[in-house]
């Protein structure tokens, strides 16, 4: 009788993110993004409007506060870092005190006392930067909790995913409600959101514990320093800078493209929330080509994606609305790849350098410096150039119009293939690999307080 060699054993599929663990990290999200519009868009049209507050004035403080918030974003890093090497559960209670302090920063900027109204300036200002300071913490630990949970690629962009997909919803409500509720109830909502995202944090997945105290004992610059000695880093880095800004550009333009180019300003709830919604419900498509494709080759399917959507939005002129419209579906659902998958890559990065568990708040800090110093780029990048290129807002002048589509669709466009090419190049192509580098499962490591 013959003895048939036994069937080689299926492989194990990928352990994905259940709902539970999902939520219970990622709901953080949602109040983060909910406070992040107004405090970055509405704050400065409150005090231009209801405290007379000159516009240059406004300006100049908000970027002093707005430096300074980038500026420190690093060390914020290291002190994560920090909080992890004693327990998760410092982090959760330094990230329970920056709550409290970002409610009642927001809440003091939106009403300062009459008291101060002589001292606005300097209210504004102290304001400002102990709330960005909050905020940061904050996100910045949060950042960190996700790539300290280890897992294969899919896992990494499936809990990023849900993280992301919470600030979507953040960011729609952040839109409506002010105008809704007002701001008195605005901040009421945002403090019980804090709070409960909160209370459901502690039932996230904890991360996997270090495995030595090397970073406590390292030498503070050591430690800020330590992700630029790493070359994959950098080459990541470039590539996210590159595709930011790339879609940095047209986020800072989009009213001016459909009022002026477009003549459709009544649409511009519709396009925005088009925008939103296509890239929260593009999560499950993509993290669905991750499987088959990996992180690295599918967010280089949505960076291609995104150049064939700014080609067609440079061919449209006034009346164009339907055809925005698509742009926007479209846009949207490339944007899914930029919110979900450089994090989890950024993680992979992580455990690949033999930092996982040790260093993530110092690669999440310079990570979030990029961040806002790519939306303070493309303001000072795409204005300057409107204006050197004969644009006025609100003018109709072809030359203008001209200006207007090259800096909204043609120049991101090509900023977009470069971060694709440098993508291609070095981590499709080349021999700079994240997607197999991984800790331990979780279902090894967990552990709830």
């Amino acid at each position: 009788m013959t003895a048939h060699p036994s069937p080689a054993p299926a492989p194990s599929p990928e352990p994905t993110v259940r709902a539970r663990a999902g939520l219970a990290y990622g709901l953080l999200g949602l109040p983060l993004a909910f406070v992040a519009l107004p405090l970055y868009v509405h704050l400065p049209h409150h005090y231009a409007s209801t405290y007379g507050m000159p516009l240059a004035t406004l300006g100049a403080l908000l970027l002093l506060a707005r430096l300074f918030d980038a500026l420190t974003d690093p060390w914020l890093g290291r002190l994560s870092d920090g909080l992890f090497a004693r327990s998760h559960r410092w982090v959760l209670w330094v990230g329970a005190a920056s709550a409290g302090v970002l409610v009642l920063g927001m809440a003091a900027l939106f009403f300062p006392p009459a008291s101060v109204r002589p001292h606005l300036n300097t209210w504004v200002l102290i304001g400002l930067l102990i709330t960005y300071t909050a905020f940061s913490q904050l996100a910045i630990a949060h950042q960190s909790w996700a790539a300290r949970l280890g897992g294969p690629p899919v896992w990494r962009a499936q809990i990023v995913a849900w993280r992301e997909g919470a600030a979507l919803v953040g960011v729609v409500l952040a839109s409506v409600l002010p105008t809704w509720l007002g701001w008195p109830a605005w901040v009421a909502v945002f403090a019980l959101l804090l709070g409960l995202a909160w209370v459901v944090w502690w039932w996230a997945p904890a991360p996997i514990r270090p495995t030595d105290s090397a970073v406590a004992t390292t030498h503070w610059a050591t430690s800020l320093l330590h992700p630029w000695r790493q070359p994959p880093f950098r080459r990541l880095l470039g590539v996210f800078v590159l595709s930011g800004l790339a879609s940095a550009m047209p986020a800072t333009l989009v009213l001016f493209f459909i009022q002026d180019r477009l003549g459709a300003p009544d649409w511009e709830p519709l396009f925005l929330a088009t925008y939103f919604v296509a890239a929260a419900a593009s999560m499950p498509l993509w993290l669905g080509r991750v499987r088959h494709w990996g992180l690295a080759r599918t967010w280089l399917a949505g960076m291609l994606l995104a150049c064939v959507t700014f080609i067609w939005a440079a061919t449209l002129g006034s009346g164009d609305v339907w055809g925005f419209w698509v742009v926007c579906a479209l846009s949207g659902l490339a944007l899914g790849t930029d919110l979900a998958l450089p994090s989890a890559l950024l993680a992979g990065l992580i455990a690949r350098q033999g930092d996982q568990g040790q260093r993530e708040g110092a690669y999440f800090g310079w990570w979030n410096l990029a961040t806002k110093l790519n939306l303070a780029l493309a303001a000072g990048l795409s204005l300057p150039l409107l204006g050197w290129l004969g644009y006025v807002p609100g003018s109709q002048a072809d030359e203008g119009l001209r200006a207007l589509t090259w800096a909204y669709a043609v120049v991101p466009c090509l900023i977009k293939l470069a971060a694709a090419g440098l993508l291609y190049l070095v981590f499709v192509r080349g021999n700079t690999s994240l997607e197999g580098a991984h800790a331990p499962t979780l279902e090894a490591t967990k552990e709830n307080p």
